[in-house]
């Protein structure tokens, strides 16, 4: 199989800007952007951007023609209404259809108990395998975004304050990945179609743990830094009475509990068999991560 042509859904957004540019960046592929119509998002000069109505079948169905894999970024409520976006692809003779993942392992039961908005991922990734004889698919799980949790405080580290928050005791072993390495590691998945071929691929820039990433910023900032600690069982239950009084935040809290939670290690993908020897990418340094994002 042999993948040329690009299409991408949802290329604005806090992932979506670096997965674009690692397709641009690379001449195997002919890239283009789907928005929808009426959208305001705005792409990087001379990009091919065609707007569909997402509501229309034939209107995503035209979008998709001539496309070899259609790359889906959605998120929110969008997640769990990706089987139009499939069935569309499938009707355009699209080859490749990968799924709006790219975060925690959504294979494990435990942690769709623990976040409710990964059930709508998983269905995903059910209807996906039903369609096999009609298109192929790859999932592709990173884990938190490292930079940009450092940079808005998702992994508890608050560098205007100089203020880290630890859940429990800080030693959960947890898998997270750099944006930039998320879009090498797409662009990677499909210049290796065969090998990528109905899988779940687990992509890891960095095997850590808060205390290690504590030490880290201390080292790079020269600074004492301000300890809190929380309690990740307590975090959880206040995510989830958030969530079921329609507080979105609580989806936070309860992601951060999924991926800290040191009894359950549903954060750490080493034991899933990692991908990145076989895709060609590279473990990423943390203290350097920490250093571009904190000085």
């Amino acid at each position: 199989m042999s993948i040329k042509n690009v299409i991408i859904i949802g290329a604005s957004g806090n992932l979506g800007p670096s997965i674009l540019n690692a397709f641009l960046e690379d001449s195997s592929f002919n890239t283009t952007v789907l928005s929808r119509q009426g959208s305001s998002s705005t792409f990087p000069e001379g990009v091919k951007v065609i707007r569909a109505n997402y509501e229309s079948h034939d209107s995503l169905k035209e979008a998709f023609k001539g496309q070899d894999a259609v790359l889906s970024l959605v998120g929110g409520m969008a997640l769990g209404d990706q089987n139009k976006l499939i069935d569309a692809a499938i009707a355009a003779g699209v080859k490749r259809f990968l799924p709006s993942e790219y975060g925690s392992n959504v294979y494990d039961e435990r942690a769709r108990e623990i976040v409710p908005v990964f059930e709508p991922k998983f269905e995903t990734i059910k209807y996906l395998k039903t369609k096999e004889k009609e298109i192929s698919w790859t999932g592709i799980a990173t884990g938190p975004f490292f930079d940009w949790g450092l940079r808005v405080a998702f992994l508890g580290f608050d560098g205007k304050s100089r203020t880290a928050t630890l859940f429990d005791d800080g030693e959960a072993v947890f898998s997270s990945t750099n944006l930039n390495q998320i879009g090498i590691a797409t662009v990677n998945a499909l210049k290796n179609p065969d090998l990528t071929k109905n899988q779940y691929v687990y992509i890891s820039g960095f095997q850590t743990t808060q205390k290690e990433m504590l030490a880290a910023a201390e080292k790079v900032t020269g600074t004492k830094w301000t300890v809190n600690k929380v309690n990740v069982k307590e975090h959880i239950e206040q995510g989830r009475a958030k969530f079921q009084s329609g507080d979105h935040s609580g989806i936070m809290y309860l992601i951060q509990g999924a991926t800290f939670g040191k009894e359950l290690q549903l954060g750490d993908f080493s034991s899933m068999g990692l991908w990145n020897e076989k895709l060609g990418v590279p473990k990423e340094d943390l203290e350097e991560t920490v250093k571009t994002v904190f000085t």
